[in-house]
């Protein structure tokens, strides 16, 4: 009877051992690098630090309005990088345009004085639509170096954004240049490190011309995504994200800690958009689901 005891008492204690390391377990995978938090729907009702926005451009089987309803049903705001066209659409199911079509395309920016009429012209014509949507930012691009230099390129890009900064600030729009990487997609793009486009910051001296910090980009050129945003955010008016490598799910295929980033931003204080810029290499809707709940901090 002892022994019998004794017996259960062992077979009684392994039991609660492993039923206490599955608990442990399932914690740790929860809490993995791209895993999705274990919480309940109520839990995540209360978190939501971030506004977050999906591009539409990663999504080409789907049409405008079937991205619309399932950014709407799982919380995210804002479809974006649209023109003035779609930007009626994104309305109808009360999301915004975070991120509108500016002047140009990325090759052709504001570092060519040649450029810089037709790039006035064209952003003069688009600010006050951007406006009357209620849309907060309009992208910009530095355009290609093509021989001009860094030095350069700088000077030029300040001049000609500085010609459009007092209707922007006149009409409360933010005119956001992308930063993005040289070194793979983008080869010779000249606003390919944050020091040069936070120096273009400066110059312009407005709080209506700003950076999108695209964590993607930025972590092919230099890395040290965190601190780098930690220490210029002032200059950061939207986020945009991305699987490093080849800008698919940012989740446990890839090398960022996409939660402890999206935390980093909250942390600052950040109140803009933060959009996923991915490129889905399974079910999409599934995969902007997931990154949403990793990034709802």
């Amino acid at each position: 009877m002892l022994m019998a005891r004794r017996k259960g008492v062992k077979m009684s204690n392994e039991i609660t051992r492993r039923a206490a390391l599955s608990v442990l377990s399932a914690t740790a995978a929860s809490t993995a690098i791209g895993a999705t938090p274990m919480t309940s729907d109520k839990q995540d009702a209360n978190k939501g630090r971030l506004n977050q926005s999906v591009c539409k451009w990663c999504y080409p089987k789907l049409t405008l309005e079937d991205l619309c309803r399932a950014a709407k049903s799982m919380g995210i705001q804002s479809v974006e990088l649209l023109g003035e066209k779609d930007w009626p659409v994104v309305k109808q199911f009360g999301l915004t345009c975070a991120m509108a079509n500016g002047p140009s395309g990325i090759v052709e920016g504001w570092n060519r004085p040649a450029d810089h009429d037709k790039l006035v012209a064209e952003s003069e014509r688009l600010l006050p639509l951007v406006k009357e949507a209620g849309l907060p930012n309009m992208i910009v691009f530095s355009g290609n170096r093509r021989g001009i230099s860094d030095a350069d390129g700088l000077e030029n890009c300040a001049k000609g954004i500085r010609r459009i900064v007092p209707i922007a600030e006149k009409l409360g729009v933010t005119i956001s240049m992308e930063l993005l990487n040289s070194k793979r997609d983008h080869k010779d793009y000249q606003c390919d490190h944050t020091a040069w486009g936070v120096e273009l910051c400066k110059r312009v001296g407005s709080d209506r011309f700003k950076l999108l910090y695209d964590i993607y980009h930025m972590q092919i050129m230099e890395g040290d995504v965190i601190d780098t945003f930690q220490r210029n955010i002032q200059y950061i008016s939207h986020f945009h994200t991305g699987g490093v490598p080849g800008r698919n799910e940012i989740d446990e295929t890839q090398e960022l800690n996409y939660n402890r980033i999206a935390r980093a931003i909250a942390d600052t204080g950040y109140k803009g958009f933060y959009a996923h810029e991915f490129i889905p290499k399974r079910d999409p809707i599934a995969s902007l689901t997931q990154a949403y709940k990793l990034c709802l901090v």
